[in-house]
């Protein structure tokens, strides 16, 4: 009990002497050190050692490196939102031996490191990188620097409002332990085969507010190889055209998975606006079905194809028909004409193949 009070009023000590950084508001009963909107340019330093909650947001920050956080082994919960920050080195939160949840929305990231989230003893449990990414070409460096951070026990990611297009192939295939992906917001138009490998403990994926105007084949098999997963696809322009029957079929098969199945709608064409897409297969939508021939489209080319073909072989005979008697005048001149050559040539070879009519021949010529 003695050794108990003398470490109390040792680390009392300790704590009395900390100095709250100019610009930040300190908090020891909250363990809390707030630098909000400050104009800070970096990250300050004399952060007190006792600090578990750390929020530097709305500042001036470029970049951030290894010596932007040494001594704070305490801190579990780190918020750097909405401070323009544009690159991020390697080992940057090596000294927050106790992270688990990092706030980095909100930023302008360029340059981002491999290794960047790289956490002693992998104690990051979720990552926001929501409105984060400054440009397409900063997801290649975030796939790289996912697989490369061992965020083995990663198990919240958002990326929400990033305006991806695309995701990496196999991008999230190194965090196995991850349970709630966020891709609302973005613009992605399609899921690939491998996109969600490897994330057999995912819960919860949201992919709303997305650009996709259907789910095929492919992206359907991606999304039954989770079969635990709550899905919310809502408020993406849906286009109910025959391409989506492959998906309504899916949605009325999978809706228990589904959050807001009951939601879905189409956006295009006009006239089935609103129509719920659990709905849509029993909208006429002018589709074939398998097994009942060609395609609708196929068979009409066909059928005009031939219309045409058979007008113009009736103008042809009936032209034929106008001019029935200068064709058969036609027909005998050409006839007596091959006659006269025929003849000519028959009479030409008698002469040359009787010798007694040579010198006639010879004669005739001179």
């Amino acid at each position: 009990m003695l050794l108990w009070i003398v470490l109390s009023a040792v680390v009392c000590a300790c704590h009395a002497g900390a100095v709250c950084p100019t610009g930040c508001e300190c908090s020891e009963a909250a363990l809390t050190v707030k630098c909000v909107s400050k104009d800070l340019q970096d990250i300050p330093s004399g952060i007190p050692g006792y600090t578990r909650n750390l929020f530097i947001t709305g500042n001036y920050i470029s970049r951030i490196g290894p010596e932007s956080f040494k001594g704070l082994v305490n801190v579990t919960t780190l918020s750097l939102s909405n401070n323009r920050i544009s690159q991020i080195e390697s080992h940057t939160f090596a000294g927050l031996r106790s992270l688990r949840s990092l706030d980095l929305s909100g930023n302008q990231l360029v340059v981002i490191h491999p290794e960047a989230f790289s956490v002693p003893s992998r104690t990051l449990r979720d990552l926001n990188l929501s409105r984060s990414l400054y440009n397409h070409t900063s997801v290649k460096d975030l796939a790289v620097s996912l697989r490369w951070s061992v965020l083995s026990s990663l198990q919240g990611l958002d990326l929400s409002g990033n305006g991806l297009i695309y995701l990496p192939d196999h991008i999230f295939s190194h965090l196995g332990s991850l349970r709630r992906l966020q891709l609302a917001n973005n613009s992605l138009v399609a899921i690939h085969n491998g996109t969600f490998s490897a994330l057999d403990r995912l819960e919860e994926l949201d992919l709303s507010l997305n650009a996709f105007r259907t789910f095929r084949q492919e992206a359907l098999r991606e999304l039954d190889g989770l079969p635990w997963v709550r899905l919310h696809l809502g408020l993406n322009p849906y286009t109910c055209t025959c391409g989506i029957e492959p998906f309504a079929a899916w949605l009325n098969e999978s809706q228990a998975r589904v959050a807001d199945a009951e939601r879905l709608s189409c956006a295009f064409p006009a006239a089935l606006r609103n129509t719920s897409i659990l709905g849509v297969t029993e909208v006429p939508l002018g589709c074939h079905r398998a097994g009942e021939g060609p395609d609708l489209a196929l068979q009409t080319s066909y059928v005009f194809l031939g219309i045409v073909l058979g007008f113009v072989g009736l103008m042809f005979l009936f032209v034929l028909y106008l001019n029935r008697k200068g064709i058969k005048k036609r027909i005998y001149d050409m006839r007596d004409a091959c006659r006269e050559v025929w003849e000519g040539y028959h009479y030409r070879y008698e002469i040359d193949s009787d010798p007694r009519l040579s010198h006639v021949s010879s004669s005739a010529d001179v």
